[in-house]
């Protein structure tokens, strides 16, 4: 979810659901160690439970970027082994990682000394002609070894090599069964699974045998989706927003953050799937994609754009 879930994005989703723990793009050490550690780790405290996840494989680098997660405030730290991207092999970290358990089992190690807060793992069932049953075995027994307790898995393994990160989206296929085979084996760990998860009964489906289910892409094209999952999985029961109810609480925050020097624009591009499937979606969209690039745009832009939903369908 690189250049997707940021502050923005992460605060606008926390009105959809009060408990669901939402997580960083994934941002390298080096941008963390050398750049503007302000701009990269800077969130609001509503957004929480928030997890910052890593990109790295340098030990003290990590262990590093692990003491500022937990200076600011975060809840936990995710190291990422499960980007393909091009960007993301040519600095050693993502996926490839996968071939380099013990590294990870080090970092890990090294950073669960440092913190008190949870080091968590994201990783892919294996990558390019890995066999995947025992690339992951594997991974995951030497990574649990270091006190690693909680593993993110995408199922489905990451090609690095003859295939783009959007065609591997969709090849090669998914392997539910073996991430569920996992949980069975280690009981005692926390699996959670990722990958091509579109629908809340699909989540309902996935935790009969798993502990969790983290949804990315879909969360962020169709927000609304996921106004059911605090009653759902968190037995929270208390009355649902309306789209327009949460679009009015965003307003408030985006007036907040223009008047402290944010442009409007980098706030909205994460709510252009709010209305998705609503009369008027398509105008909303157009409205606020013309409009809100524009020198002293601002919250009008947003009502404006409202103005062309009907929500009583």
């Amino acid at each position: 979810m690189l250049d997707w879930t940021d502050r923005h994005e992460r605060y606008f989703l926390r009105l959809i659901s009060k408990h669901a723990w939402l997580y960083t793009e994934m941002v390298t050490t080096g941008a963390l160690i050398h750049g503007d550690n302000e701009r990269y780790l800077k969130f609001d405290h509503q957004e929480q439970p928030v997890a910052l996840q890593l990109g790295g494989s340098d030990v003290q680098n990590m262990v590093t970027c692990a003491k500022m997660a937990e200076d600011f405030g975060y809840d936990e730290v995710n190291i990422n082994v499960g980007c393909p991207s091009d960007r993301v092999q040519k600095g050693a970290f993502g996926a490839c990682l996968m071939a380099e358990p013990q590294l990870i089992a080090d970092c890990v190690s090294a950073m669960q000394n440092a913190v008190s807060i949870p080091v968590t793992v994201k990783n892919r069932i294996g990558i390019d002609d890995q066999d995947e049953e025992t690339s992951l075995r594997h991974f995951i027994d030497v990574v649990s070894e270091a006190g690693c307790k909680t593993f993110i898995v995408h199922a489905r393994k990451a090609w690095l090599k003859g295939l783009s990160p959007k065609q591997n989206r969709d090849v090669p296929p998914l392997n539910y069964p073996l991430v569920y085979q996992i949980k069975q084996e280690n009981p005692d760990l926390e699996i959670i699974i990722n990958g091509g998860i579109t629908t809340l009964d699909e989540c309902k489906n996935h935790l009969q045998f798993v502990d969790g289910v983290m949804v990315g892409r879909e969360a962020y094209h169709n927000p609304f989706h996921l106004i059911d999952v605090d009653a759902m999985v968190y037995n929270d029961r208390r009355p649902t927003k309306t789209r327009l109810e949460i679009l009015d609480q965003y307003i408030e925050y985006v007036e907040a953050q223009i008047a402290d020097g944010v442009f409007l624009k980098h706030m909205t591009r994460h709510i252009l799937g709010l209305f998705q499937g609503q009369t008027g979606a398509k105008a909303w969209r157009r409205h606020i994609s013309e409009q809100a690039h524009k020198p002293g745009a601002g919250i009008e832009v947003l009502r404006e754009a409202a103005s062309y939903i009907n929500e009583s369908e």
